[in-house]
């Protein structure tokens, strides 16, 4: 079940959140989170879901054996059994057909049967977080959680268990037992689930429509103009699915009191790759940062096991994305480019103008999303080659039939949306309502970018000196939550028309 369907949004949710809202005490809403999550994951994997079932046991049970031991050898081999155990789970579903088709493809033979395992939904996530978690008791960051029930509500917990984000359990430890729900929180967590709504069905569903045309006739179809509206489109399309996605898991999450950490931050805005990867997907960058990078020495060590440490990370980090080459060919891509950054051209790059900055940047993360775009790795040169018209502007089509026209407003309302053209316009706002002077708000959202959630538009909160500016920031609260209302209805609308749409991120 995904957010975006009508099953979700007419039925699971409300009667989920009415049972929650129900239960009088702590303990009871975690058991019914703990099986309406279980509910949650079993519409689309009724099997699998006894996997997940017994990766909560497993870690729980290992959690429990390190934290009750005093000897550091005997702890160490039971992180070292958690990690491999992990880790053997997810390699088997999820790369045993790529593991043995390469190697029948270097024998030629086969040596390997292919089991062609159905990827079970959400496994890179959970495992993550649940793997998370033994380390951070292994490393006295946090107590082992005893009652399994609150352990399994923490890795099952539906909103962010499909597709994050990676929430790990020493953000949200004390707020297990110790979280307050209350009416502005439920306002707000439910203001962010519409903006994420919104960005999913309306915008990324749309641009999906012509990254797939476009996709599906080749390079030498679609030239130059094709092969570049397509990119652009998906482009959009991934960034505002994921990104929509984490706000409606972050909004459901807040409804229940739970504060989970944002997970993109105007990436698109960014200057370089190096802040481009402090900006998008948040919640695993840290993780491979904090779990992998630093545990390898990260950067406090000889130039060349920095250069390995970004190497072994960045392919690990493709690998887990899928189990093809196209991802390990994204990951090397971006390890190559932060090297460079690094060592070579950062220092230069960043004395150049800021307008420079960011057309390096724009460039190189729309051209990296051609190996997520293009699954099978023999077509990417020939999308290339279109990509800089050596099949001409429009290939075998005339400019109307590719039909990329058509979007252009679709692109201006994606371009704004990828920026924080909205935290800028409520700022000045509220500086207008109080009568306070606005300085230099860009360089401040950049420097300091915190400060801005990504329904920073939401709520408009100030101290206005007067009963007409207090009338005023009513009215605009009124008229935003009324935007927001209708959004809503629309993506309501386009979800139970039928209308396309994907997600991303469920291959992962």
């Amino acid at each position: 079940m995904v957010f975006s369907s009508s099953a979700f949004l007419l039925f699971y949710c409300p009667i989920m959140l009415l049972v929650y809202f129900a239960c009088r005490t702590r303990i009871l809403r975690n058991v019914w989170l703990l099986v309406a999550s279980l509910l949650f994951y079993s519409w689309g994997e009724p099997v699998y879901v006894l996997l997940m079932v017994l990766s909560i046991f497993m870690n729980w049970a290992l959690s429990l054996a390190i934290g009750s031991s005093s000897k550091v050898g005997a702890r160490k081999a039971l992180l070292f059994i958690a990690v491999v155990a992990n880790v053997l789970v997810i390699g088997f579903f999820k790369y045993q057909g790529f593991v043995a088709d390469n190697i029948n493809a270097l024998a030629g033979a086969e040596v390997i049967g292919n089991m062609n395992l159905p990827l079970p939904i959400g496994i890179s996530f959970y495992t993550l977080q649940a793997l998370s978690y033994v380390i951070d008791v292994y490393r006295k960051q946090v107590e082992p959680q005893r009652n399994i029930l609150f352990l399994g509500m923490y890795v099952a917990c539906f909103p962010q268990l499909i597709a994050g984000p990676i929430v790990r359990y020493s953000t949200i430890h004390e707020q297990v037992l110790g979280r307050k729900e209350n009416l502005e929180d439920f306002a707000s967590g439910l203001r962010l689930f519409v903006v994420g709504l919104s960005k999913k069905v309306l915008l990324a569903n749309t641009c999906a429509i012509l990254a797939d045309s476009m996709l599906s006739q080749g390079g030498s179809a679609i030239g130059f103009v094709g092969a570049w509206g397509g990119l652009i489109a998906y482009t959009f399309q991934i960034f505002f699915d994921f990104s929509g996605y984490s706000d409606m898991a972050i909004g459901l999450g807040r409804m229940m009191g739970f504060k989970y950490l944002r997970n993109f931050n105007y990436p698109y805005i960014s200057t370089s790759v190096t802040e481009f990867w402090r900006r998008w997907h948040i919640s695993l960058s840290t993780f491979f940062r904090d779990y992998i990078y630093i545990p390898l020495g990260g950067s406090r060590c000889t130039t060349s096991r920095h250069i390995f440490n970004i190497a072994v990370v960045w392919t690990v980090t493709g690998l887990w994305h899928g189990a093809a080459w196209n991802y390990v060919l994204w990951g090397v891509y971006y390890g190559v480019l932060l090297i460079c950054e690094k060592y070579l051209w950062g220092v230069r790059l960043a004395k150049t103008p800021r307008l420079v900055q960011h057309v390096y940047c724009i460039v190189i993360f729309v051209f990296g999303w051609s190996f997520f775009w293009i699954t099978d790795s023999t077509q990417l040169v020939p999308y290339w080659q279109a990509l800089v018209g050596m099949y001409g502007l429009t290939g075998s089509a005339s400019f109307w039939e590719l039909g990329v026209w058509e979007y252009w407003v679709v692109f201006a309302i994606c371009v704004a949306a990828s920026t924080p053209i909205c935290p800028y316009v409520k700022e000045r706002f509220l500086a207008w309502v109080e009568g306070r002077q606005l300085v230099d708000f860009l360089k401040i959202s950049v420097v300091n970018p915190k400060r801005y959630e990504a329904d920073s538009l939401c709520v408009l909160e100030a101290e206005p000196v007067g009963k007409s500016q207090a009338r005023l920031l009513a009215w605009a609260n009124v008229a935003v939550d009324v935007l927001l209302v209708m959004l809503f209805l629309t993506s309501l609308a386009s979800v139970i028309s039928g209308s396309f749409n994907p997600f991303i991120y469920f291959q992962f």
